[in-house]
Order: structure tokens, then sequence, then C-alpha cells
């Protein structure tokens, strides 16, 4: 594979990469309804949803796993899924009614039985789901008769129904409980639209489409009879197994590519932003060990200053990346950009602030990353050496680099955060600054005032402390967004597919031509 280098500015630099010389074989793809090959590039550890936090998992289980309700991907409505009513009794009790008729995966009732479990199971500490923050609003399930159900929460928690919608799947409780968390996370059953019926977390998970899937069902019957995911180490691998014909979809490739995939007679590629945010995580606390220069405000700020995120976004991202004030997307409730301190790329305050925190020579640190394509890593990089910052990038799959996060040996950790798409800041503040696992700040105002903006269904309550827990976030430089993430699809132009700003690819609603 060719490579070739441009300079868009100080630190920062793109490649052109020339398409793999392989003579495309189209002729032999899965033209038809029976097939769609996809190719992820981060395997997942289990693809059971609730343990594990990559995107990747969350697309694999919302093809095969339904909750209580469903967000509609255009208008991001609520609507009926297993439950087809709800209603809040008081600001902390919510009722569903249950769908009769529906079928799990191996054929059994699905009931009020399956929904306490699954809900009192996640809720539960000792569980420990990837995401505890998804599910520490709940206190209890309880049912009060075979096809109704009562949630209660802990605090009014305005977005839960949100929760319900993308990150909740329905375990069906007799058999997981006969199989064991192990037995299930290798044979998984839900009710959606896919049935999952092989599972190698190193290397594949095929579906095949359930044709019992319960009859007004909000994702509906998928047009392609089968589903084959495989994973894929890096993006040459993944691009080359499109262009040789081995696989019909793929995402996040170099938008480099972009261009040079359209021009070939059956591929296409699409771009669509997405409300993931690329970050940077600093080590304030000092969680990676004695001497971090991390937990040196002026050092903090002097790495805010050190990249120009403006350059990246607009020049290595593209297609339409915007860097955001505050750590959250835009149109999340509770994302204050006013409330957010700015911090202009300026290379000299860099430099003034390194030296006036001790460091007049820089110093050298490790940059944890599993971002791709490499040269966005290598961009941030290359911004710090230019201030002093020798950052030796140590780039990881994505399974790896978390458990080294949630270990707490990383001084420096660039990453992304889809926020699970749920349009709320309580889907993005409390993974990072609520004390958990991702929280390298441990500040214990933030958390307060965290705690006090996911604890009411006051919205000026809660605006005014999510806008002040960011402009601590900003003021203390704790957490950098970078840029806002575009993804770019390429697939066979024989495919129908659509693209959705939730960043979920929803192939049972994708047919062939």
């Amino acid at each position: 594979m060719a490579i070739g280098r441009r300079t868009l500015g100080k630190g920062l630099a793109a490649t052109s990469v020339a398409l793999p010389a392989i003579a495309p074989r189209w002729a032999g793809a899965q033209r038809n309804a029976d097939m769609l090959r996809v190719v992820f590039r981060d395997a997942v550890p289990n693809v059971d949803p609730y343990f594990n936090s990559q995107r990747t998992g969350l697309i694999l289980g919302h093809q095969a796993w339904d909750g209580l309700v469903h967000r509609d991907p255009e208008s991001f409505r609520i609507v009926p899924a297993l439950a087809t009513a709800w209603s809040w009794v008081n600001t902390t009790t919510l009722d569903f009614e249950l769908r009769r008729g529906v079928k799990f995966h191996d054929g059994s009732d699905f009931g009020a039985d399956d929904v306490v479990y699954t809900l009192n199971t996640v809720a539960n500490p000792d569980s420990r789901v990837a995401t505890p923050s998804n599910y520490a609003w709940m206190d209890r399930a309880e049912k009060t008769g075979d096809l109704t159900v009562r949630l209660h929460l802990k605090r009014p928690t305005p977005a839960a129904l949100e929760y319900l919608a993308l990150v909740t799947g329905i375990w069906p409780k007799s058999y997981r409980e006969r199989v064991g968390p192990d037995g299930y996370a290798r044979a998984p059953v839900g009710t959606g639209p896919y049935r999952i019926t092989r599972v190698d977390s190193a290397s594949l998970v095929e579906y095949e489409r359930f044709d019992g899937y319960y009859a007004g069902g909000p994702k509906g019957r998928p047009a392609i009879r089968r589903l084959s995911a495989r994973f894929v180490p890096d993006a040459a691998t993944e691009l080359t197994e499109l262009l040789s014909g081995r696989v019909d979809w793929i995402w996040n490739m170099n938008p480099d590519q972009l261009d040079n995939v359209n021009r070939l007679p059956n591929l296409q590629s699409v771009r669509q932003e997405s409300m993931r945010i690329g970050f940077l995580q600093l080590d304030a606390s000092g969680r990676s060990g004695a001497g971090n220069p991390m937990t040196n405000l002026k050092v903090r700020q002097a790495v805010w200053h050190a990249i120009d995120r403006e350059a990246i976004a607009a020049k290595l991202i593209t297609g339409g990346s915007r860097v955001p004030p505050a750590p959250c997307y835009p149109s999340q409730f509770g994302c204050d950009a006013a409330a957010a301190v700015l911090y202009d790329y300026n290379p000299v305050k860099a430099r003034q602030l390194l030296a006036e925190a001790g460091f007049p020579n820089g110093f050298d640190v490790e940059l944890t990353s599993y971002v791709q394509p490499r040269q966005w890593s290598e961009a941030v990089q290359n911004y710090l050496q230019a201030v002093g910052i020798r950052a030796r990038l140590n780039l990881l799959q994505v399974a790896a680099a978390i458990q080294r996060a949630w270990r707490g040996e990383l001084p420096m950790y660039m990453g992304s955060w889809g926020s699970y798409s749920v349009n709320d800041v309580s889907a993005f503040l409390p993974n990072w600054f609520g004390g958990g696992n991702d929280d390298y700040a441990r500040d214990p105002e933030l958390q307060r005032l965290i705690e006090e903006g996911g604890s009411t269904n006051d919205e000026e309550v809660r605006a005014r402390a999510y806008s002040a827990a960011i402009r601590r976030v900003t003021e203390q430089a704790y957490w950098m967004p970078l840029h806002t993430y575009v993804n770019t699809y390429a697939f066979s132009k024989q495919l129908n597919f659509t693209p959705f700003r939730d960043e979920l690819p929803r192939f049972y609603l994708a047919s062939w031509r």
C-alpha cells in the first residue's frame, strides 16, 4: 500500500493512501436476499451488550435484542416495542403494559418475569455491567401482573425512556438462569429481528432472520435472511476485504479513501456526522502513578493550548466535523457550550505554561489510544511534541485500551464516546466524571454537580447543575473534546443502506436491490 504524506499545519499530517492493487471480485459477492457480510475492526469481549462498552457491541446487540421501548432513528420519538404502553405514576415510578404473543429466539414466551429479572440484575452493582451509569438510576422492578411491570427509580430520571430504548435489552429469565452468564454470552437469546446463531468473540458473530419476530415490532422483519459480522485487525485489512468482494459493508474507513471508492463501479461511500466525540483525557488525579505531570493544572492547560483542534476537525476528520466547546454532543440536553472555558490553539502559551509548571524542557509521557486511522492519534502526538511534550504513542485495540484505562494506568488517553446515542448529558458526564472506572478527575465537587443534575426532573435545576459541571471540567482542563466524528461508510451499490446520526447501523432495515 503506497503512502504519501501531506502537511496540514504544524504537527498535523494526513495520509493519502492508494487503494490496494486487488482485482475486484464483485461478481462473486452476495447480491441476493440471503446474506449480508460486514466487518468491524474491534472484536468485542462479550457479545452481550451489557458487558462491553464498545460501539461495536451496541451495534451487534441492537440487531438481536429489543427493549421495552424503541427510539425512532429519524424523529428520535420513543415508540412501543416489548411494551405497548407506559405511564408515569409519579416522578420516580414508571408503569409498563407488555406486549402479548412475543417469543424469544428459543421459542419461549416473553413476560413480566423476564423484564423484572433483567432490570433488577443490571441495576445491581454486583452484576458489574460495563457501564453502570446507564442503569444506576434504577432502584427495582416489580411484577404487577403477567404482562405488567412497575419500575421504581432511585431518583427522577428524565432520560429514563431513552436508556430503556437504547441500552436495555431484555433477557429470557429461565434460559439465562439455566445456562449462566458465561453460557448466555456464548449462545445468547433475545427477541430482536435477528437471532444469533454463532459467536466467536475473537473473530465473528453470525445471525439468521428470526421469523418469529413479533407482529408490530418497531424494527420490522429483515429483508436479508443472514448476517455475518467479522472482526479484522486494522483499516487496511478492512478495506482489502471490501475491495476483494469478501464483504459487503464497512465503516469508519480513512476518509481519504472516499473519493477513490466512489470511483469504483460497484461500490459507494457516504458520510454522516454522529453523536460521537473524540477526546483526550488527562490523569489529573494521579491514578497512573506518582510524578505524573498531568496532576498539574498548568500542564493540562498547556496540553489544551498545544493542539489545533480546528485543524484536526477540518483537515483530517473532514466531512463537517466540529470541535465541541463542552464535553458532550451539542444536541444533548444540558450540553451548554456557553459554560465552557475556551482554549485557543496557542503553542507559545503552551510552552510558557509548561515552564511555569516546572517543565521548561518538556517531559516524556505515554499517550495511549485506540483511535483509527492511526494518523488521527499521530496528529495529537505531533502537536504535543511541538511544544516539548514527548508523547510515546501506544496504539491498542479498543478492548485492551479500555481495560488499561479502567485499571487507572493511563496518564494520557485518547478515545471516543458516543453516549450510547442517548440525547442527554446524563449519558456523558457521569461516565467520565462520576467516580467510576473511567474517571481520571476524581473531583468531589464535580461529582456533586453531576449527581444534582441527574436527580431531578426540573429542567432549570438540571441545566444549572450541568452548566456548572461543564465549566469545572473545562476550567480544570480534565478532558478535552477534540472533534465530532463523521462516520464514513462504504458498501456495495446494490445494497440499500441508510446511515443515521445516532451511529447505529440498522442492518435489519437493509435490503438488496
